[in-house]
């Protein structure tokens, strides 16, 4: 399996230490604040280690409270709020040095037949006909810089529309929507709750990059900073992460120094899988 693939899977894999109550920790090379989508992914485990696994989690709703520290472990609270006939909910609670850096509520839901329809799949070319994250990041950051970011990510990622650093250099290509492939870089086991975290992972790894990307600008060009403030997701049907899935997120509103952002992810047969919208802080200076 591949290293970071591996690493991954090792950091959602929590520490039980006593009834609801688990610990978490973060990559060794976290080296500033813990990344959102891993205390997401994290919590959304903790939560479902409380549920049956004849219950999916079908929605979360989650606040990012502080910056997490990366240099200390986590630990999530689960309070057990209901087990109803049909559903379940959870409210999970992570805290470092004594404070909440994040709350999360989760509702699971017994398998129920009922109406079904779901968007259109948005166009967009095959993955296998898009350039990799390593020739697309290249030209940008150099060979070594490139390879090193690309080596510690266990998600193989191709973008379909500009990156923000692409757009930030040529604001023509500045746009409100974007379209990207991506898939855990290597084979998982059938576990449906492990991909259903996978994802919530990954959810957050570009969807604030959307609302950069209408504006001509890019994380790290020493003028604009950010970070995610709540998250939502809504899981319709069963998926894997270890197969194509076409992440098409979009733009409404940003103002007040914060950007909103929404997402829809499909499998390759045209099927929406997931939903998502984040809300995150976006301030720009004028060095």
């Amino acid at each position: 399996m591949k290293e970071s693939v591996k690493a991954l899977l090792d950091i959602l894999d929590l520490e039980q230490i006593e009834t609801d109550i688990f610990r978490g920790r973060s990559p060794e090379d976290r080296q500033q604040r813990v990344f959102g989508g891993q205390v997401a992914g994290q919590a959304l485990v903790a939560a479902g280690r409380t549920v049956p696994p004849t219950r999916a989690v079908h929605s979360l709703h989650a606040y990012f409270i502080r910056p997490g520290d990366p240099s200390v472990p986590i630990v999530y609270t689960v309070d057990r709020v209901r087990d109803g006939r049909s559903f379940t909910t959870r409210r999970v609670l992570a805290i470092q040095h004594g404070k909440a850096i994040f709350s999360l509520s989760a509702s699971f839901q017994i398998d129920e037949p009922g109406p079904a329809h779901h968007a259109p799949m948005p166009d967009a070319p095959d993955p296998e006909t898009l350039p990799t994250a390593l020739d697309r990041l290249i030209p940008v950051f150099g060979e070594r810089a490139a390879t090193e970011f690309v080596n510690r990510r266990p998600f193989d990622v191709r973008h379909a529309t500009p990156l923000t650093w692409e757009a930030a250099k040529d604001p023509s290509l500045a746009t409100p929507e974007s379209k990207v492939w991506l898939k855990v870089d290597d084979d998982l086991p059938e576990d449906p709750l492990l991909h259903v975290c996978l994802m919530t992972y990954a959810s957050d790894m570009t969807l604030l990059d959307t609302v950069l990307l209408n504006h001509g600008l890019a994380w790290g060009d020493k003028r604009t900073m950010g970070a995610s403030l709540d998250h939502a997701m809504w899981f319709h049907k069963p998926f894997r992460t270890d197969d194509w899935l076409l992440y098409y997120q979009d733009t409404p509103f940003a103002g007040g120094a914060r950007g909103l952002a929404r997402g829809q992810i499909f499998t390759r047969d045209g099927d929406l899988v997931a939903s998502v919208m984040q809300e995150g802080l976006v301030r720009v200076t004028d060095a």
